[in-house]
């Protein structure tokens, strides 16, 4: 007698679930180790892989404009070189102008910072008398005797001036190498035009997969180029707001803050932290009424908010918009893996992955979750 259909079909249906559960256990393990290796490979090779990514998302920048010199008859190395040469002279310009306002702030950074905690030292002081207070208290309760003395407190370390600009800064000379560095790979990119992806798109076999890798490489370079120049005009318009609302405060050399917001910015979250710290402890050391010390910091807090939450969505638009759960997670993962350029190349290292997954039905998911 055969065994009820029911009964079959329960036990097949059983089975196949089984099985799936069993192929999807080592499958996880297989992803979960090639994310490990994946990551260890970024750390270890860091000093070769940021360059060229840095270089990667500049070329992506200027590649419009490399495309339209092209157009215009203009040889490919020329306007290469042209746009390297404009990049370099920029960058240069405005080191030379910010230079002397930031040598005389930086000058007067440790004094700052000493200044800044001794009043910390003076405003502790009633908090620690209350400890002591309460110490004693305690220890009467208890039926101690109070001869002895107090612990002294601890005395805070020095203020680490140029160690700590040494450290987020680097040296001057490993500065300059890896700007050489960074534009000679940027030149080459830009020299070599579209090579990378006709020799992308001639190893790929099918039609299907061609069109894919061809729109995701333009969906890519529009969303960065986008995204850079939206993030540079966003930042100017809040370093001049920054900038003017310092002067008005009395802040010590106003123009510094705002030339520090328009480089910050391109951090997100990090670099406005790093302002606000900034921001309070000048704003410590200068002031001597705690309204006039929270000023500063809590108008440039208002100044990102409002630009966050108003401006650059406006700007931005729905097509480049990343979600700030995402944002925030990938920012803090490549400052781990990679530092402060990696902070800088995380939101368009996740713009070129949001765009690469809404191109691709199997990954559609990514897609959706760093979106809006």
């Amino acid at each position: 007698m055969s065994p009820p259909r029911e009964g079959r079909e329960g036990r097949e249906g059983r089975e196949r679930r089984e099985s799936r559960e069993g192929r999807a256990a080592p499958v996880a393990g297989v992803w979960t180790i090639a994310a490990g290796v994946v990551l260890a490979a970024l750390w270890v090779a860091r000093a070769l892989l940021v360059p060229v990514a840095l270089a990667l998302v500049l070329a992506l920048l200027l590649r419009p404009v490399m495309r339209g010199l092209v157009r215009r008859h203009v040889p490919a190395p020329l306007a290469a070189a042209l746009l390297v040469l404009l990049l370099f002279g920029g960058l240069g310009g405005a080191v030379f102008t910010a230079a002397g306002p930031v040598r005389a702030w930086a000058e007067r950074l440790p004094a700052t910072l000493q200044a800044a905690q001794g009043k910390l030292r003076r405003l502790r002081r009633p908090f620690e008398e209350m400890n002591r207070a309460a110490q004693r208290v305690e220890r009467a309760a208890a039926g101690e005797r109070e001869g002895g003395r107090a612990p002294a407190p601890a005395t805070p370390a020095a203020p680490a001036g140029p160690g700590v600009l040494a450290r987020v800064f680097g040296t001057t000379a490993a500065l300059v190498a890896g700007l050489v560095e960074v534009l000679l790979l940027l030149y080459f990119l830009l020299a070599s035009g579209d090579l990378f992806l006709r020799r992308l798109v001639r190893a790929l076999r099918q039609p299907h997969d061609k069109r894919i890798a061809v729109r995701v490489a333009r969906d890519v370079e529009a969303m960065i180029s986008r995204y850079l120049l939206a993030t540079l005009l966003i930042n100017l318009g809040q370093g001049a707001c920054v900038a003017l609302t310092m002067l008005l405060l009395g802040m010590p050399q106003p123009l510094v803050w705002g030339g520090l917001t328009v480089v910050l910015e391109f951090v997100p979250y990090l670099g406005g932290a790093l302002m606000i710290i900034l921001l309070a402890v000048v704003a410590v050391a200068t002031f001597d009424a705690p309204g006039r010390i929270l000023l500063a910091p809590g108008l440039y807090l208002l100044i990102t908010t409002l630009q966050n939450n108003f401006v650059s969505p406006l700007v931005y638009g729905r097509r480049l918009a990343l979600h700030p759960i995402a944002v925030f997670l990938g920012v803090l993962a490549w400052y781990l893996l990679w530092g402060i350029a990696g902070a800088f190349l995380a939101v368009p290292i996740l713009a070129a992955l949001k765009a690469w997954a809404d191109r691709t039905e199997r990954f559609a998911v990514v897609g959706e979750f760093l979106g809006e």
